[in-house]
């Protein structure tokens, strides 16, 4: 096997995210036949190299395992907790192989979140590049104007910079309306932040569709492994760009 990106190498292996494991490389704790490596550019064979992280030899899993789970409110999208409070993790403990979530949730917003111990897969899907769509059911304190759901789907301005184009439906018409908002980037709270921009708060915030990947029936807390047909929609998904490109104009004229 050739030399790879440690980093990668370490995303492969299902040991972290790959920005994640950046950090890990930075902070000193991986080492490579028994020295420490805190450059980004190292490389190395995970076939003929003692790599470990933490003082743990990385090994490649035996089994790759893909998990949906619809994350409850008031639960962190993280391994551990300095806070001590629950979190996703502490929902999986049935699954005996070591994964890790692709992407995040905020702590107040629930819905489907994605685990794996497929780095490759969870790099793809993260990845701004595939355009993933990620598709939100969402309850705010009032109702956006036209012009102002059409100013939503073309962007608005975040921090200097506008959000890509995103798709914006009324789901269901009431004193504090549901939206299904439908995004294809990532951005820390933007929903919220987005629906701020015209002067409303958001209530609730769930996300019910990752790609071609549903959240189905699955109950708060709940979690099912995926099917190996919806593993390999995720992975045609991820892979396509002009795909993605597609449904986000499609979704912005929504």
């Amino acid at each position: 096997m050739a030399e790879e990106r440690l980093q990668k190498i370490l995303s492969r292996a299902g040991a972290a995210s790959r920005r994640r494991a950046e950090q890990m490389i930075l902070e000193g704790r991986v080492s490579v036949n028994g020295s420490l490596v805190t450059e980004l550019g190292s490389k190395a064979d995970l076939s003929r190299d003692h790599i470990r992280v933490d003082g743990k030899l990385l090994q490649v899993p035996k089994r790759v395992v893909y998990v949906a789970l619809n994350k409850p409110n008031n639960c962190v999208t993280t391994v551990t907790d300095p806070q001590g409070r629950v979190t996703v993790m502490d929902l999986l403990r049935a699954v005996k192989e070591r994964i890790y979530p692709v992407g995040r949730l905020d702590y107040h917003s629930e819905g489907l979140l994605l685990f794996t111990n497929d780095g490759a897969l969870a790099n793809a899907i993260t990845s701004a590049t595939s355009h993933l769509s990620k598709t939100y059911l969402v309850k705010v304190n009032g109702t956006l104007t036209a012009q102002q759901e059409q100013s939503f789907r073309e962007g608005v301005p975040i921090d200097g910079k506008r959000t890509a184009p995103a798709g914006l439906k009324l789901a269901h018409r009431a004193e504090n309306p549901w939206y299904e908002v439908r995004l294809f980037e990532g951005r820390k709270n933007q929903i919220r932040v987005m629906f701020k921009h015209f002067g409303l708060l958001v209530e609730k915030l769930k996300r019910v569709k990752i790609g071609p990947l549903d959240l189905g029936p699955l109950k708060p807390g709940a979690f099912r492994y995926l099917s190996l047909a919806e593993v390999a929609q995720l992975q045609k998904a991820a892979r396509s760009r002009k795909d993605g490109i597609a449904d986000g104009a499609e979704a912005s004229r929504s």
